[in-house]
Protein backbone atom coordinates (compact mmCIF):
# COMPACT_ATOMS: atom_id res chain seq x y z
CA UNK A 1 0.00 0.00 0.00
CA UNK A 2 1.56 3.25 -1.11
CA UNK A 3 2.62 5.86 1.74
CA UNK A 4 0.67 8.74 1.64
CA UNK A 5 2.67 12.24 2.24
CA UNK A 6 2.23 13.69 5.29
CA UNK A 7 0.29 17.48 4.60
CA UNK A 8 2.30 20.09 4.42
CA UNK A 9 2.47 22.03 7.90
CA UNK A 10 0.11 24.94 8.77
CA UNK A 11 1.22 28.27 7.77
CA UNK A 12 2.18 30.29 11.13
CA UNK A 13 -1.03 32.56 12.13
CA UNK A 14 0.93 34.38 14.12
CA UNK A 15 2.39 38.39 12.89
CA UNK A 16 5.87 37.36 13.84
CA UNK A 17 5.53 34.05 11.76
CA UNK A 18 4.19 35.72 9.11
CA UNK A 19 6.58 38.62 8.48
CA UNK A 20 9.56 35.94 8.80
CA UNK A 21 8.25 34.53 6.00
CA UNK A 22 7.45 36.93 3.99
CA UNK A 23 10.99 38.36 4.20
CA UNK A 24 12.48 34.72 3.26
CA UNK A 25 9.79 34.71 0.45
CA UNK A 26 10.70 37.96 -1.12
CA UNK A 27 14.60 37.34 -0.42
CA UNK A 28 14.07 34.50 -2.76
CA UNK A 29 11.68 36.16 -5.22
CA UNK A 30 14.17 38.92 -5.95
CA UNK A 31 17.34 36.35 -6.03
CA UNK A 32 15.42 34.62 -8.97
CA UNK A 33 13.80 37.43 -10.99
CA UNK A 34 17.18 39.94 -10.69
CA UNK A 35 20.05 39.94 -12.83
CA UNK A 36 22.19 39.11 -9.79
CA UNK A 37 22.20 40.10 -5.71
CA UNK A 38 24.67 40.30 -3.29
CA UNK A 39 25.07 40.82 0.48
CA UNK A 40 27.92 42.62 2.63
CA UNK A 41 27.92 42.61 6.27
CA UNK A 42 27.79 46.16 8.56
CA UNK A 43 31.57 46.54 7.61
CA UNK A 44 30.72 46.34 3.65
CA UNK A 45 32.48 43.29 2.74
CA UNK A 46 30.71 40.69 0.38
CA UNK A 47 29.61 38.02 2.13
CA UNK A 48 27.66 36.36 -1.02
CA UNK A 49 26.91 36.20 -4.13
CA UNK A 50 23.92 34.42 -6.09
CA UNK A 51 24.37 32.42 -9.47
CA UNK A 52 23.39 35.77 -11.38
CA UNK A 53 25.48 37.90 -9.96
CA UNK A 54 28.64 35.76 -10.92
CA UNK A 55 28.78 36.29 -14.39
CA UNK A 56 29.78 39.79 -13.89
CA UNK A 57 32.48 38.94 -12.13
CA UNK A 58 34.93 38.47 -15.12
CA UNK A 59 33.87 41.81 -16.20
CA UNK A 60 34.75 43.43 -12.59
CA UNK A 61 38.34 42.10 -13.33
CA UNK A 62 37.59 38.64 -10.95
CA UNK A 63 38.34 34.95 -12.08
CA UNK A 64 36.35 33.30 -9.11
CA UNK A 65 33.66 34.07 -6.77
CA UNK A 66 36.34 33.49 -3.69
CA UNK A 67 38.69 36.46 -5.00
CA UNK A 68 35.51 38.51 -4.76
CA UNK A 69 33.90 37.20 -1.43
CA UNK A 70 35.35 38.88 1.71
CA UNK A 71 36.53 42.44 0.14
CA UNK A 72 35.43 45.32 0.75
CA UNK A 73 32.48 46.52 -1.66
CA UNK A 74 34.51 49.64 -2.74
CA UNK A 75 37.46 48.00 -3.52
CA UNK A 76 35.59 45.24 -5.95
CA UNK A 77 32.32 47.40 -7.40
CA UNK A 78 33.60 51.03 -8.57
CA UNK A 79 31.19 53.99 -7.95
CA UNK A 80 28.70 51.90 -5.59
CA UNK A 81 26.76 53.75 -3.04
CA UNK A 82 26.36 50.81 -0.71
CA UNK A 83 28.65 52.23 1.92
CA UNK A 84 26.11 55.40 2.25
CA UNK A 85 23.58 53.04 2.50
CA UNK A 86 25.16 51.21 5.47
CA UNK A 87 25.54 54.56 7.29
CA UNK A 88 22.28 56.31 6.95
CA UNK A 89 20.17 52.92 7.11
CA UNK A 90 17.77 54.20 4.19
CA UNK A 91 17.86 52.40 0.63
CA UNK A 92 18.44 53.66 -2.50
CA UNK A 93 15.77 52.10 -4.12
CA UNK A 94 16.44 53.04 -7.78
CA UNK A 95 19.71 54.33 -9.36
CA UNK A 96 22.09 54.34 -12.41
CA UNK A 97 25.26 52.72 -11.65
CA UNK A 98 28.41 52.43 -14.28
CA UNK A 99 31.83 50.55 -13.78
CA UNK A 100 33.85 48.33 -15.56
CA UNK A 101 30.82 45.62 -16.29
CA UNK A 102 28.23 48.25 -17.70
CA UNK A 103 25.72 50.25 -17.10
CA UNK A 104 23.04 49.12 -14.40
CA UNK A 105 19.74 49.68 -13.07
CA UNK A 106 20.51 48.72 -9.59
CA UNK A 107 18.37 48.83 -5.92
CA UNK A 108 20.52 48.92 -2.56
CA UNK A 109 18.49 48.09 0.33
CA UNK A 110 19.56 47.98 4.00
CA UNK A 111 19.15 45.17 6.71
CA UNK A 112 18.19 46.08 9.92
CA UNK A 113 18.33 43.51 13.23
CA UNK A 114 15.13 43.17 15.22
CA UNK A 115 14.50 44.25 18.30
CA UNK A 116 11.40 43.66 20.65
CA UNK A 117 9.13 47.27 20.16
CA UNK A 118 7.34 48.80 23.22
CA UNK A 119 4.31 46.36 23.11
CA UNK A 120 5.92 43.19 21.95
CA UNK A 121 6.01 43.75 18.13
CA UNK A 122 9.23 43.82 16.24
CA UNK A 123 11.01 47.24 15.36
CA UNK A 124 14.10 48.02 12.93
CA UNK A 125 17.24 47.96 15.06
CA UNK A 126 21.03 48.74 13.90
CA UNK A 127 22.04 48.23 10.61
CA UNK A 128 23.58 44.73 9.97
CA UNK A 129 24.40 44.43 6.18
CA UNK A 130 22.92 45.52 2.85
CA UNK A 131 20.96 44.01 -0.02
CA UNK A 132 22.75 45.06 -3.69
CA UNK A 133 20.12 43.80 -6.25
CA UNK A 134 21.03 44.07 -10.29
CA UNK A 135 17.33 44.90 -11.74
CA UNK A 136 18.54 45.73 -15.14
CA UNK A 137 21.93 44.93 -16.50
CA UNK A 138 21.48 46.30 -20.57
CA UNK A 139 19.22 49.46 -19.50
CA UNK A 140 20.00 51.22 -22.85
CA UNK A 141 17.23 49.10 -24.46
CA UNK A 142 14.42 49.06 -21.64
CA UNK A 143 14.83 52.39 -20.10
CA UNK A 144 16.81 54.53 -23.10
CA UNK A 145 14.38 57.49 -22.44
CA UNK A 146 15.61 57.11 -19.05
CA UNK A 147 19.67 56.73 -19.67
CA UNK A 148 19.18 59.43 -22.43
CA UNK A 149 18.48 61.97 -20.05
CA UNK A 150 21.10 60.69 -17.67
CA UNK A 151 23.64 60.94 -20.20
CA UNK A 152 22.87 64.64 -20.96
CA UNK A 153 22.54 65.76 -17.54
CA UNK A 154 25.78 63.78 -17.06
CA UNK A 155 27.30 66.02 -20.18
CA UNK A 156 26.26 68.82 -18.85
CA UNK A 157 27.32 68.34 -15.16
CA UNK A 158 30.85 67.58 -16.61
CA UNK A 159 31.06 70.43 -18.97
CA UNK A 160 30.02 72.88 -15.91
CA UNK A 161 32.88 71.15 -13.66
CA UNK A 162 35.36 71.72 -16.47
CA UNK A 163 34.28 75.24 -17.11
CA UNK A 164 34.25 76.11 -13.55
CA UNK A 165 37.60 74.88 -13.26
CA UNK A 166 39.22 76.88 -15.95
CA UNK A 167 37.58 79.60 -15.41
CA UNK A 168 38.47 80.14 -11.00
CA UNK A 169 41.30 81.61 -11.90
CA UNK A 170 40.28 83.78 -14.78
CA UNK A 171 39.48 87.83 -13.97
CA UNK A 172 36.23 86.98 -15.07
CA UNK A 173 35.44 84.95 -12.18
CA UNK A 174 35.83 87.65 -9.59
CA UNK A 175 32.26 88.80 -8.60
CA UNK A 176 30.91 87.44 -11.41
CA UNK A 177 27.05 87.73 -11.25
CA UNK A 178 27.69 89.17 -7.85
CA UNK A 179 27.32 92.95 -8.99
CA UNK A 180 24.52 92.55 -11.71
CA UNK A 181 27.17 93.39 -14.28
CA UNK A 182 27.34 91.73 -18.46
CA UNK A 183 30.30 89.88 -18.61
CA UNK A 184 32.63 88.18 -21.52
CA UNK A 185 31.41 84.79 -22.46
CA UNK A 186 34.40 83.94 -24.76
CA UNK A 187 37.85 83.51 -24.62
CA UNK A 188 40.59 83.36 -27.14
CA UNK A 189 40.23 79.22 -26.66
CA UNK A 190 37.20 79.41 -28.03
CA UNK A 191 37.99 81.19 -31.19
CA UNK A 192 39.09 76.84 -32.78
CA UNK A 193 42.11 76.56 -35.36
CA UNK A 194 45.28 76.22 -35.48
CA UNK A 195 45.65 77.36 -39.03
CA UNK A 196 48.50 80.03 -39.99
CA UNK A 197 45.08 82.52 -40.48
CA UNK A 198 43.74 81.28 -37.25
CA UNK A 199 46.89 81.76 -35.39
CA UNK A 200 47.52 85.28 -36.53
CA UNK A 201 44.40 86.86 -36.28
CA UNK A 202 44.84 85.62 -32.40
CA UNK A 203 47.85 87.02 -32.06
CA UNK A 204 46.80 90.46 -33.12
CA UNK A 205 43.79 90.03 -31.15
CA UNK A 206 45.92 90.05 -27.94
CA UNK A 207 48.10 92.22 -28.98
CA UNK A 208 44.56 94.97 -29.18
CA UNK A 209 43.74 93.52 -25.92
CA UNK A 210 46.81 95.08 -24.01
CA UNK A 211 45.45 98.56 -25.64
CA UNK A 212 42.26 100.67 -24.60
CA UNK A 213 42.56 102.42 -28.42
CA UNK A 214 39.21 101.39 -30.10
CA UNK A 215 39.03 97.72 -32.30
CA UNK A 216 37.77 97.69 -35.88
CA UNK A 217 37.06 93.78 -36.64
CA UNK A 218 36.79 93.68 -40.49
CA UNK A 219 35.17 90.17 -41.93
CA UNK A 220 32.31 88.01 -43.72
CA UNK A 221 29.04 87.18 -41.62
CA UNK A 222 29.67 84.04 -39.61
CA UNK A 223 33.55 84.21 -39.48
CA UNK A 224 33.37 84.67 -35.42
CA UNK A 225 33.86 89.02 -34.84
CA UNK A 226 31.85 89.19 -31.70
CA UNK A 227 33.71 85.71 -30.34
CA UNK A 228 36.97 87.61 -30.58
CA UNK A 229 35.15 91.10 -29.52
CA UNK A 230 34.27 88.74 -26.08
CA UNK A 231 37.78 87.75 -25.83
CA UNK A 232 39.13 90.68 -26.22
CA UNK A 233 37.43 92.37 -23.55
CA UNK A 234 38.48 88.93 -21.01
CA UNK A 235 41.97 89.32 -21.92
CA UNK A 236 42.03 93.17 -21.31
CA UNK A 237 43.07 95.24 -18.02
CA UNK A 238 38.77 96.13 -18.12
CA UNK A 239 38.11 92.43 -18.01
CA UNK A 240 36.38 92.77 -14.74
CA UNK A 241 34.16 95.16 -16.17
CA UNK A 242 30.95 95.08 -18.31
CA UNK A 243 30.38 93.69 -21.38
CA UNK A 244 27.75 95.53 -23.39
CA UNK A 245 26.74 94.75 -27.39
CA UNK A 246 24.47 96.21 -29.32
CA UNK A 247 23.73 95.35 -32.66
CA UNK A 248 22.74 98.63 -34.70
CA UNK A 249 21.38 96.54 -37.62
CA UNK A 250 18.52 95.24 -35.05
CA UNK A 251 17.27 98.12 -33.54
CA UNK A 252 14.91 100.81 -35.49
CA UNK A 253 16.93 103.95 -36.42
CA UNK A 254 14.43 105.72 -34.55
CA UNK A 255 15.71 103.97 -30.99
CA UNK A 256 19.35 104.12 -31.69
CA UNK A 257 19.84 107.11 -29.87
CA UNK A 258 18.14 106.63 -26.99
CA UNK A 259 19.85 102.59 -26.73
CA UNK A 260 23.10 104.50 -27.27
CA UNK A 261 22.80 107.39 -24.84
CA UNK A 262 19.89 106.69 -22.42
CA UNK A 263 17.02 108.90 -22.20
CA UNK A 264 15.89 111.51 -19.24
CA UNK A 265 12.60 110.59 -17.37
CA UNK A 266 9.41 111.50 -19.68
CA UNK A 267 11.75 112.45 -22.72
CA UNK A 268 9.01 111.50 -25.16
CA UNK A 269 5.81 110.25 -25.40
CA UNK A 270 5.99 106.47 -23.75
CA UNK A 271 9.23 106.70 -21.79
CA UNK A 272 9.77 105.69 -18.62
CA UNK A 273 9.40 107.39 -16.15
CA UNK A 274 12.48 107.04 -13.96
CA UNK A 275 14.32 107.38 -17.34
CA UNK A 276 16.81 104.91 -18.49
CA UNK A 277 20.45 104.35 -19.23
CA UNK A 278 22.22 103.77 -22.52
CA UNK A 279 24.52 101.53 -23.61
CA UNK A 280 27.26 103.91 -23.08
CA UNK A 281 26.75 104.21 -19.38
CA UNK A 282 26.20 100.38 -18.86
CA UNK A 283 29.32 99.77 -20.40
CA UNK A 284 31.43 102.45 -17.68
CA UNK A 285 34.57 100.54 -17.35
CA UNK A 286 34.36 98.12 -19.58
CA UNK A 287 33.47 97.40 -23.44
CA UNK A 288 30.87 98.61 -25.70
CA UNK A 289 31.08 96.27 -28.58
CA UNK A 290 29.18 98.21 -31.60
CA UNK A 291 28.14 95.26 -33.83
CA UNK A 292 26.97 96.38 -37.84
CA UNK A 293 28.54 99.95 -37.58
CA UNK A 294 28.59 99.98 -41.26
CA UNK A 295 24.32 100.12 -40.68
CA UNK A 296 24.39 103.19 -38.61
CA UNK A 297 22.35 106.04 -40.30
CA UNK A 298 24.19 109.34 -41.08
CA UNK A 299 22.60 111.72 -38.54
CA UNK A 300 23.86 109.66 -35.58
CA UNK A 301 27.18 109.07 -37.06
CA UNK A 302 28.16 112.38 -36.19
CA UNK A 303 26.83 112.02 -31.92
CA UNK A 304 28.64 108.98 -31.73
CA UNK A 305 31.90 110.18 -33.15
CA UNK A 306 31.71 113.43 -30.57
CA UNK A 307 30.79 111.13 -27.48
CA UNK A 308 34.15 108.98 -28.51
CA UNK A 309 36.33 111.99 -28.37
CA UNK A 310 35.01 114.02 -25.63
CA UNK A 311 34.09 110.88 -23.12
CA UNK A 312 30.89 112.08 -22.55
CA UNK A 313 27.15 111.47 -24.00
CA UNK A 314 23.97 113.45 -23.50
CA UNK A 315 20.70 111.77 -22.39
CA UNK A 316 17.88 112.47 -24.60
CA UNK A 317 15.39 114.96 -22.88
CA UNK A 318 18.25 115.76 -20.66
CA UNK A 319 20.83 119.01 -21.23
CA UNK A 320 23.69 117.42 -18.66
CA UNK A 321 26.42 115.95 -19.79
CA UNK A 322 27.40 112.39 -18.07
CA UNK A 323 31.01 111.48 -18.56
CA UNK A 324 32.07 107.77 -19.26
CA UNK A 325 34.58 105.06 -19.86
CA UNK A 326 34.43 102.59 -22.13
CA UNK A 327 36.47 100.82 -24.69
CA UNK A 328 34.64 100.42 -27.93
CA UNK A 329 34.88 97.44 -29.93
CA UNK A 330 33.12 97.36 -33.62
CA UNK A 331 32.97 95.12 -36.42
CA UNK A 332 31.16 95.39 -39.52
CA UNK A 333 30.61 92.68 -42.55
CA UNK A 334 30.52 95.40 -45.07
CA UNK A 335 33.20 97.42 -47.11
CA UNK A 336 33.28 100.82 -44.89
CA UNK A 337 36.15 102.73 -46.90
CA UNK A 338 33.47 101.86 -49.97
CA UNK A 339 30.81 103.56 -47.71
CA UNK A 340 33.23 106.49 -47.18
CA UNK A 341 33.89 106.96 -50.60
CA UNK A 342 30.33 106.91 -51.35
CA UNK A 343 29.37 108.96 -48.52
CA UNK A 344 27.23 107.10 -46.53
CA UNK A 345 29.62 106.78 -43.50
CA UNK A 346 31.60 109.48 -42.18
CA UNK A 347 35.08 109.62 -42.99
CA UNK A 348 36.42 111.12 -39.51
CA UNK A 349 34.48 108.53 -37.71
CA UNK A 350 36.00 105.59 -39.64
CA UNK A 351 39.51 107.23 -38.70
CA UNK A 352 38.40 107.00 -35.00
CA UNK A 353 37.29 103.36 -34.95
CA UNK A 354 39.62 102.34 -37.52
CA UNK A 355 42.96 102.72 -35.05
CA UNK A 356 43.36 98.83 -34.61
CA UNK A 357 42.11 97.10 -37.49
CA UNK A 358 41.69 93.52 -37.50
CA UNK A 359 40.74 91.50 -40.74
CA UNK A 360 38.88 87.97 -39.29
CA UNK A 361 40.11 85.24 -42.02
CA UNK A 362 36.90 83.64 -43.36
CA UNK A 363 37.03 79.72 -43.80
CA UNK A 364 38.08 79.34 -47.29
CA UNK A 365 41.21 80.50 -45.68
CA UNK A 366 41.75 78.20 -42.88
CA UNK A 367 40.41 75.22 -44.19
CA UNK A 368 42.75 72.91 -42.06
CA UNK A 369 40.88 73.88 -39.11
CA UNK A 370 37.45 72.91 -40.28
CA UNK A 371 38.08 69.23 -38.82
CA UNK A 372 38.29 70.95 -35.37
CA UNK A 373 35.63 73.15 -35.86
CA UNK A 374 33.06 70.26 -37.14
CA UNK A 375 34.29 68.23 -33.80
CA UNK A 376 33.62 71.75 -31.50
CA UNK A 377 30.72 72.34 -33.38
CA UNK A 378 28.76 68.56 -33.09
CA UNK A 379 30.15 68.64 -29.28
CA UNK A 380 27.59 72.24 -28.67
CA UNK A 381 25.25 70.48 -30.90
CA UNK A 382 25.57 67.17 -28.48
CA UNK A 383 24.65 69.05 -25.72
CA UNK A 384 22.02 71.04 -26.80
CA UNK A 385 20.18 67.85 -28.18
CA UNK A 386 21.19 65.35 -25.76
CA UNK A 387 22.25 63.41 -28.72
CA UNK A 388 25.29 62.00 -29.94
CA UNK A 389 26.98 63.74 -32.88
CA UNK A 390 27.12 61.82 -36.03
CA UNK A 391 30.89 60.85 -36.80
CA UNK A 392 32.05 62.34 -40.23
CA UNK A 393 34.79 60.42 -42.25
CA UNK A 394 37.80 61.19 -43.52
CA UNK A 395 36.73 62.28 -46.99
CA UNK A 396 33.13 63.44 -45.70
CA UNK A 397 35.85 66.20 -43.93
CA UNK A 398 38.09 66.79 -47.20
CA UNK A 399 34.58 67.30 -48.66
CA UNK A 400 33.74 69.88 -46.27
CA UNK A 401 37.18 71.20 -46.28
CA UNK A 402 36.94 72.30 -50.32
CA UNK A 403 33.74 74.27 -50.27
CA UNK A 404 33.39 78.15 -50.22
CA UNK A 405 30.96 78.59 -46.73
CA UNK A 406 29.84 82.01 -47.66
CA UNK A 407 28.05 81.96 -44.29
CA UNK A 408 31.42 80.43 -42.91
CA UNK A 409 31.49 79.21 -39.56
CA UNK A 410 26.97 80.14 -39.48
CA UNK A 411 26.50 77.89 -42.96
CA UNK A 412 29.04 75.12 -41.62
CA UNK A 413 26.64 74.57 -38.27
CA UNK A 414 23.99 74.54 -40.39
CA UNK A 415 25.10 72.08 -43.19
CA UNK A 416 26.07 69.96 -39.37
CA UNK A 417 22.41 70.13 -37.86
CA UNK A 418 20.97 69.18 -41.04
CA UNK A 419 23.44 65.60 -41.65
CA UNK A 420 22.64 65.22 -37.98
CA UNK A 421 18.81 65.08 -38.14
CA UNK A 422 18.79 63.90 -42.08
CA UNK A 423 21.02 60.64 -41.64
CA UNK A 424 19.76 57.60 -40.12
CA UNK A 425 23.43 56.43 -39.88
CA UNK A 426 26.24 57.06 -37.01
CA UNK A 427 28.85 57.51 -39.24
CA UNK A 428 28.57 59.52 -42.44
CA UNK A 429 30.38 59.66 -45.59
CA UNK A 430 31.08 62.33 -48.59
CA UNK A 431 28.21 61.16 -50.66
CA UNK A 432 25.21 62.16 -47.43
CA UNK A 433 27.26 65.27 -47.20
CA UNK A 434 27.12 66.15 -50.64
CA UNK A 435 23.34 65.16 -50.87
CA UNK A 436 23.04 67.46 -47.68
CA UNK A 437 25.00 70.20 -49.48
CA UNK A 438 22.57 70.26 -52.69
CA UNK A 439 19.48 70.17 -51.12
CA UNK A 440 20.46 73.10 -49.06
CA UNK A 441 20.63 75.02 -52.34
CA UNK A 442 24.51 75.43 -52.83
CA UNK A 443 24.42 75.87 -56.68
CA UNK A 444 28.14 74.13 -57.08
CA UNK A 445 29.45 71.86 -54.94
CA UNK A 446 33.47 71.93 -55.01
CA UNK A 447 35.22 68.66 -54.86
CA UNK A 448 38.35 67.94 -53.01
CA UNK A 449 41.17 68.31 -55.24
CA UNK A 450 44.83 67.04 -54.50
CA UNK A 451 47.65 69.91 -54.62
CA UNK A 452 49.73 70.54 -57.90
CA UNK A 453 53.23 68.34 -57.56
CA UNK A 454 56.37 70.32 -57.56
CA UNK A 455 59.66 69.28 -56.57
CA UNK A 456 60.73 66.10 -56.63
CA UNK A 457 59.54 62.51 -56.53
CA UNK A 458 58.46 62.18 -52.76
CA UNK A 459 57.39 65.84 -52.69
CA UNK A 460 54.70 64.77 -55.51
CA UNK A 461 54.18 61.86 -53.74
CA UNK A 462 52.99 63.79 -51.02
CA UNK A 463 51.11 66.08 -52.37
CA UNK A 464 48.73 63.92 -53.91
CA UNK A 465 47.64 62.33 -51.24
CA UNK A 466 43.79 62.79 -50.61
CA UNK A 467 42.97 65.88 -48.61
CA UNK A 468 41.74 63.94 -45.42
CA UNK A 469 45.68 62.81 -45.21
CA UNK A 470 46.92 65.92 -45.54
CA UNK A 471 44.96 68.08 -42.94
CA UNK A 472 45.67 64.63 -40.72
CA UNK A 473 49.31 65.56 -41.08
CA UNK A 474 48.79 69.18 -40.36
CA UNK A 475 46.39 68.47 -37.33
CA UNK A 476 49.80 66.24 -35.93
CA UNK A 477 52.53 68.99 -36.28
CA UNK A 478 49.88 71.56 -34.79
CA UNK A 479 49.44 69.18 -32.10
CA UNK A 480 53.57 68.60 -31.75
CA UNK A 481 54.42 72.20 -31.68
CA UNK A 482 51.30 73.10 -28.69
CA UNK A 483 53.26 70.29 -26.93
CA UNK A 484 56.57 71.71 -27.19
CA UNK A 485 55.38 75.25 -26.90
CA UNK A 486 53.24 74.15 -23.62
CA UNK A 487 56.14 71.90 -22.03
CA UNK A 488 54.07 68.72 -22.62
CA UNK A 489 50.76 70.12 -20.69
CA UNK A 490 47.94 68.32 -22.34
CA UNK A 491 45.73 70.70 -21.05
CA UNK A 492 47.43 74.12 -21.76
CA UNK A 493 48.07 72.79 -25.57
CA UNK A 494 44.31 71.90 -26.03
CA UNK A 495 43.63 75.19 -24.90
CA UNK A 496 45.98 76.69 -27.42
CA UNK A 497 44.81 74.64 -29.79
CA UNK A 498 41.22 75.70 -29.40
CA UNK A 499 39.77 71.54 -28.86
CA UNK A 500 38.59 69.64 -25.78
CA UNK A 501 41.17 67.86 -23.48
CA UNK A 502 39.34 64.70 -24.62
CA UNK A 503 39.90 65.56 -28.42
CA UNK A 504 43.48 65.89 -28.09
CA UNK A 505 43.97 62.54 -26.40
CA UNK A 506 42.01 61.31 -29.19
CA UNK A 507 44.26 62.76 -31.58
CA UNK A 508 47.36 61.79 -29.76
CA UNK A 509 46.15 58.10 -29.53
CA UNK A 510 45.73 57.73 -33.57
CA UNK A 511 49.31 58.48 -33.91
Amino acid sequence: MPTVPAPPPALPLDPQGILALAARSMFHLFSSISQGMFLVDRSGRIVWVNEGYKRFLPALGFSSVDQFVGRPVEEVIHNTQMREVLESGKPILIDLLTNKAGTFVVSRIPLHAEVAGAEGDAALGEVIGAIGIVLFDHPQTTLQPLISKFAMLQRDLDDARRELATQRNHPLWKQAGADGQRRAKHTFASFIGSSPAAVDVKRHARRAAQSSSPVLLLGETGTGKELLAHAIHAASARANGPFVSLNIAAVPDTLLEAEFFGFAPGAFTGADRKGREGKFKLADGGTLFLDEIGDMPLALQAKLLRALQEGEIEPLGSNKLVPFDARVIAATSRDLPALVRDGRFREDLYYRLNVLPLRVPPLRERRSDIPALVEALGEDMAQRSGEAPPELLPDALALLAAQHWRGNTRELRNVLEQLAMRSDATRIDAAEVKRVLAETGLEKIAAPEPLVPIGDDADQARLLRPMAEQIAELERRAIAAAMATTGGNKLAASRLLGISRATLYDRMAED
